[in-house]
C-alpha cells in the first residue's frame, strides 16, 4: 500500500525509533512539516521527505552544529538553500547529527553521541555531514542537504553507499550555513540515485544577493543524453598519486576504467604535480578560517556562557574551554598559531601559494579532459573511536576529497558496489568549474550499465 505524504511524515518519529541505535537525527522537525501541510505541495521536490544538516539555520528549529556552544539557540531565519527546498514542494522532517561545527571525518565528535553506520554500526559513517548520509542511506529521507569543506558530503556518501555531491564553490548560496571555513565550504546533496542528486541540486543552485561569494553563471539543465556521456574524455590521476589505497577500492576503480574504454569513452593519464601537498595546505588554510570565524562565540554575544568570572579572559576561556570538544580546540588554536606574527607568512601565504598550484593544475587537466575520476576514499569506514587519538590518520582519510575543495571545483562520490567484506565502496567524478551537468551525465551511465 502507498502511504499519503502525510502518512509518511507522521511515520517518522517511529521510524527515529527504530533507527535510534545510529544516531543520525539531532532534531526531528516532522511536526513543523506537518504544520504547514494545509494543502499538497507543488515543485519539482512535491511529496519528498528530506533531512538537512544541522549547521542549516532554519526558523523555528535549534541549530546546534552538534556544539554545546549553541545550546538552546533557535533560528531566526532559513538558509536560503533550505527556502529553496521548501519553496519547491519538499518536506523538511529531520536536522541532522554532524561533527561538531562540520570538522571531521567520521562524525564522532558531536555533543550529541556518534553516529553509526548503517551497513555496520561499529564502523563510522564518515563525516562530518554523517547523520545526513545515514538518513538518506537508510531510506528515512528521499534526500539530504550537507556541507563540504574537504570531503565532509563525499566521504560519507562513500562509507554508506549513496550518491553525494560537492558543487563548484559558488554554485549554492551559503547563506545561512553556519561557517567553518568561509572560502571552502559550500552546501552539498545526498541522496540515492543520479536523478534525484541532480533535481536536488538544480533546486538549491543558482544566484543568491545574500552571498556575495554566489555566482550569476547560469545553472545548466540535466537531460541524460547517453551519445553526450558516452563522449566525455575521462582523466586519471597517476598511480602514484594512488598509492597506499585499499586494493579492493582500486579493484572497483580499474573496472570501472575498464568498462568506461569499453563504452568508447576517451580516457587518459594526466599530471596532478601539486595535489600531493593539498592535504598539508588545507589543514593550514581551514583552520585560519576557523579560527577567525569561531571568534564570535565567546559567550558575550551569543552562545553558551559557563557563569560569570571575575574578569573578561576568564570569562572568554572557561566559556570555550567548555563549549568546544577537542576537535575544534584542536584546530582553533592551529589556526591561531599560523595566522600569529613571524608564522604567517611561513605557513598561511605558502599554503595559499601551494592552492594557487593546485587550482592551476585542475585547469591545466580541464584543457585536456571533461572528467577525472579518483576513489573517494583510500580506506573503507573505520571502527568507532579507532581514530580519535591519532588526528593525523583521519586527516588522511579526505586524501582524494580535499584537492578538489582547494580547486574549488564540483564532485560526485558516487557508488560503484561493495567489497567482499559487503562495505559499500565510492568512486568520484570531478569536472571543471561549473561543470556539473557533465558529472550527471557520467554517473547516469555508470549507474545504468556499469555491473556493482
Amino acid at each position: 500500500m502507498t502511504l499519503s505524504l502525510r502518512e509518511r511524515i507522521q511515520g517518522v518519529p517511529a521510524a527515529l525509533q527504530d533507527q535510534a541505535e545510529l544516531n543520525a537525527v539531532i532534531t526531528d522537525t516532522s511536526a513543523q512539516a506537518l504544520g504547514g501541510l494545509d494543502a499538497a505541495p507543488e515543485g519539482p521536490l512535491a511529496g519528498l521527505l528530506l533531512g538537512i544538516k544541522d549547521n542549516l539555520n532554519f526558523a523555528g528549529t535549534a541549530t546546534s552544529c552538534a556544539s554545546r556552544t549553541l545550546e538552546g539557540y533557535i533560528s531566526t531565519y532559513t538558509a536560503t538553500a533550505v527556502r529553496r527546498l521548501l519553496d519547491a514542494g519538499g518536506q523538511i522532517v529531520v536536522k541532522t547529527n554532524m561533527d561538531e561545527f562540520a570538522m571531521g571525518s567520521s562524525t564522532e565528535y558531536s555533543c550529541f553521541g556518534p553516529t553509526r553506520n548503517p551497513h555496520d554500526p561499529e564502523l563510522v559513517p564518515g563525516g562530518s555531514s554523517g547523520g545526513s548520509a545515514v538518513a538518506v542511506a537508510t531510506e528515512l529521507v528521499d534526500a539530504a542537504l550537507g556541507s563540504d569543506t574537504g570531503g565532509s558530503v563525499r566521504q560519507p556518501a562513500a562509507f554508506c553507499g549513496i550518491f553525494g555531491l560537492k558543487p563548484t564553490y559558488g554554485r549554492v548560496s551559503r547563506f545561512g550555513l553556519v561557517a567553518f571555513a568561509s572560502s571552502f565550504d559550500q552546501i552539498g546533496v545526498f541522496a540515492r540515485n543520479t536523478a534525484m542528486a541532480s533535481t536536488v541540486y538544480q533546486t538549491i543552485a543558482g544566484h543568491d544577493a545574500a552571498d556575495s561569494t554566489s555566482s550569476t553563471e547560469p545553472v545548466k539543465p540535466f537531460d541524460y543524453d547517453e551519445h553526450l556521456a558516452r563522449s566525455l574524455k575521462v582523466g586519471l590521476f597517476p598511480d602514484a598519486e594512488l598509492a597506499g589505497t585499499d586494493p579492493q577500492i582500486m579493484d572497483r576503480y580499474n573496472a570501472l576504467i575498464k568498462f568506461l574504454k569499453g563504452k568508447g569513452l576517451p580516457v587518459a593519464q594526466i599530471e596532478m604535480p601539486h595535489t600531493r601537498h593539498g592535504i598539508a595546505a588545507y589543514y593550514v588554510l581551514t583552520t585560519a578560517e576557523a579560527s577567525s570565524n569561531l571568534a564570535r562565540f565567546d559567550g558575550i554575544r551569543y552562545g553558551r556562557r559557563l557563569q560569570e568570572k571575575p574578569d573578561l579572559e576568564s570569562l572568554y576561556r572557561g566559556t570555550r574551554s567548555d563549549g568546544f570538544g577537542p576537535e575544534v580546540q584542536r584546530r582553533i588554536m592551529l589556526g591561531t598559531y599560523v595566522l600569529s606574527a613571524g608564522y604567517m607568512d611561513k605557513y598561511y601565504i605558502q599554503a595559499q601559494r601551494v592552492r594557487r598550484s593546485i587550482q592551476e593544475d585542475y585547469k591545466a587537466a580541464f584543457s585536456e579532459v571533461d572528467i577525472l575520476l579518483t576513489p573517494t576514499t583510500p580506506t573503507f569506514p573505520f571502527l568507532i573511536g579507532s581514530q580519535t587519538d591519532d588526528p593525523m590518520s583521519m586527516y588522511l582519510s579526505d586524501i582524494f576529497t580535499v584537492p578538489m575543495s582547494l580547486a574549488g571545483v564540483p564532485s560526485m562520490s558516487i557508488p560503484v558496489g561493495n567489497g567482499n567484506n559487503n562495505l559499500p565502496i565510492g568512486l568520484q567524478l570531478t569536472a571543471n568549474y561549473f561543470g556539473e551537468d557533465a558529472i550527471f551525465q557520467l554517473s547516469q551511465l555508470i549507474e545504468n550499465q556499469f555491473s556493482a
